[in-house]
């Protein structure tokens, strides 16, 4: 394509900030002093930094249909109270990311990047909060067996809101390479304020596989820690921008 704009190459992106008309329209907008929300309409992860240090509200719709725009109304104006997490990361820049024509998977994706991401994959916030407590789990399990997670949430906020529960697995030891945490499960609880629910969610044995030196999906005898939370374990604090994370360990024998 004969495009010849910053930040893009034949019609690709070679950056992930915004172009910058926007950003420069987003500052001078920013400086009147006036509320601002930022919403983005856009298909992949920006690297939105200043933003992020200077608006005190974003919303991300990525591509809607027919009816994004009342979708957006009804969450601006507080008539609909959102839930959504999201599905990829958002880095600080496209230099934290190894070059488009390495394959290699380290440094890719929430499960083998160990940066800090500018937000985390499964990051969403909501117009109330959540509380994790009294997570279960049986210690011990068989590598034959499933095993079931429960835990409490409660809105300890002044709305009623729903919460996407998010379920992760690490294994702690393994012999072979594998990510440094995966999503297992998630489940969608709706709560009043005040209110709290028990959820469950559970691993088959398949979860815990791992692709060993011949190629093959085995599941390993040793530990494993789980997460249940808003968000993903092992990032900053505030990374599930909703709630806190609580986890135990499974010994599988």
């Amino acid at each position: 394509m004969n495009i010849k704009l910053d930040g893009f190459s034949g019609g690709d992106r070679t950056a992930l900030k915004l172009p910058d008309v926007q950003e420069n329209l987003i500052k001078e907008i920013a400086a009147l002093g006036k509320p601002v929300v930022l919403v983005l309409i856009n298909g992949s992860a920006l690297a939105i930094n200043w933003e992020k240090e200077n608006l005190p509200a974003i919303v991300e719709t990525w591509y809607g249909g027919q009816q994004a725009g009342t979708a957006i109304a009804d969450v601006l104006f507080g008539d609909y109270n959102p839930s959504g997490k999201l599905p990829v990361t958002f880095y600080t820049s496209e230099n934290e990311l190894p070059d488009f024509e390495n394959y290699d998977m380290t440094g890719r994706t929430y499960r083998y990047y160990q940066g800090q991401p500018l937000y985390p994959f499964g990051y969403g916030l909501s117009y109330t909060k959540f509380l994790y407590s009294n997570i279960k789990v049986d210690k011990m399990a068989s590598v034959k067996t499933p095993v079931t997670i429960s835990a409490t949430v409660k809105n300890t906020g002044n709305k009623d809101g729903e919460e996407v529960v998010q379920l992760y697995l690490q294994n702690i030891a393994s012999a072979f390479p594998v990510p440094i945490k995966s999503l297992k499960g998630f489940t969608r609880v709706w709560l009043k304020k005040g209110e709290h629910k028990t959820v469950q969610l559970t691993l088959v044995p398949d979860d815990f596989s791992v692709i060993n030196n011949d190629g093959k999906a085995i599941v390993e005898a040793g530990n494993y820690k789980v997460s249940i939370g808003g968000g993903q374990p092992f990032v900053s604090s505030n990374a599930t921008g909703n709630g806190n994370i609580i986890a135990a360990t499974i010994e599988l024998q």
